[in-house]
């Protein structure tokens, strides 16, 4: 007999955009997608001025430039990047996500030379990373021509920033697309991923891009955010998941909120919700080598974890690391026979085969037919 299909199936799909309103310039290829940040300077339009004026405005600047300098820095590099998202909708992607270090502080002589000290001279350079993304989605085969309930989006800002938000289909019955929430709560997300409020913070996030939502739906979400220094913050209301993977090993697992099976916790355009407050929060330390796995429910559901770990060890490219999980997860999702993770939790919850069944050797079995989203993010040195 197979698994019950549960209340909330869904389709993955993703609208796609990039931000202008900064002069970017993207590089892209079926493999691989850079971002490169150019700006430029416009030539001044007065007339003309002497040769004392410059020789005088050349002194001003210098010292100007000393005081300056640091604190500018840093803040100009910060805008130049942080409209630099993307919304992706390829079936397969795979983007390394380019990081502009911050520039270190120098030590600056009180001598009329202003000569500085060499970085490597006073603080050697630590060691940056950030994250080579793939990505690949299956929609529910009944869903593929309606294009689909999931969104996620990933973001070079920083370390890099990945998240997942999957909707839900009970709306449908209401007449209300359950697609609209989720694509707009993502939007949100990607467009105050800089956002001095937010403060790189993955909870403060979900708040702000929850509060801005005005479509009607609900959904699961969970907002990864990698600090340069290695350190991963994450925010997950809901079923959506992530592992990390060092070694060949499992290291780290997030666990779903529900409120009973098969219900989890979600964020809503309803008065009566989840909140941020309702979060999991978790941080890890990343280590270059350290492979992420996130993805919704659909991919959780059909494939255990020690098939996660024995699936990313035969892949080095993070697209094809992807596919091959979604294709396994879709392959066990319309298995009868599979013993998934959905089923085997299903029994433990009570729904199962009916006494006299049980008595006959059936039990409950297969996949759980789904939307999968997976998500793949490999630490790499900036």
């Amino acid at each position: 007999m197979n698994a019950p299909a549960g209340n909330r199936t869904r389709v993955c799909t993703v609208a796609g955009y990039y931000s202008t309103t900064r002069p970017l310039v993207l590089v892209a290829s079926f493999t691989e997608l850079s971002v490169l940040v150019k700006r430029t300077r416009k030539p001044s339009r007065r007339g003309s001025i002497s040769r004392h004026q410059i020789q005088s405005q050349l002194r001003k600047c210098v010292v100007l430039e000393r005081e300056s300098k640091r604190e500018m820095a840093i803040p100009i590099l910060k805008a130049a990047i942080s409209d630099s998202h993307e919304f992706f909708n390829s079936l397969s992607h795979t983007t390394r996500l380019l990081s502009i270090p911050k520039k270190r502080r120098l030590i600056v002589s009180a001598s009329a030379s202003a000569s500085a000290s060499a970085p490597s001279e006073i603080n050697p350079l630590r060691s940056e990373v950030s994250f080579c993304v793939g990505t690949h989605l299956i929609p529910h085969p009944n869903k593929v021509d309606r294009g689909g309930e999931d969104a996620f989006f990933v973001s070079s800002y920083n370390g890099g920033v990945v998240a997942v938000a999957d909707g839900v289909s009970g709306w449908a019955e209401q007449n209300v697309d359950p697609s609209l929430f989720p694509k707009e709560l993502m939007a949100n997300a990607s467009d105050l991923v800089g956002d001095e409020e937010v403060n790189y913070d993955p909870q403060i996030l979900l708040k702000k891009a929850h509060t801005a939502t005005s479509s009607k739906g609900s959904a699961t979400v969970i907002v990864a955010m990698l600090e340069k220094n290695g350190v991963l913050k994450i925010a997950s209301v809901g079923d959506c998941g992530l592992r990390v993977i060092r070694k060949g090993k499992l290291i780290f697992s997030t666990l779903p909120q529900e409120h009973y099976f098969d219900c989890p916790y979600q964020l809503s355009s309803e008065v009566i919700t989840q909140t941020y407050l309702d979060a999991t929060v978790t941080s890890v330390k990343l280590l270059e080598g350290d492979t992420i796995v996130m993805g919704s429910d659909g991919l959780f559901d059909n494939v255990f974890d020690h098939e996660i770990v024995s699936t990313i060890t035969q892949y080095s490219d993070a697209a094809e690391a992807a596919k091959a999980l979604a294709d396994l997860a879709s392959n066990h999702s319309m298995d009868s026979n599979f013993e998934s993770p959905y089923s085997l939790e299903a029994r433990t919850r009570g729904f199962d085969v009916p006494f006299w069944k049980k008595v006959l050797g059936v039990k409950l079995t297969g996949g759980k037919p789904d939307d999968i989203t997976v998500v793949v993010g490999q630490v790499v040195s900036s």
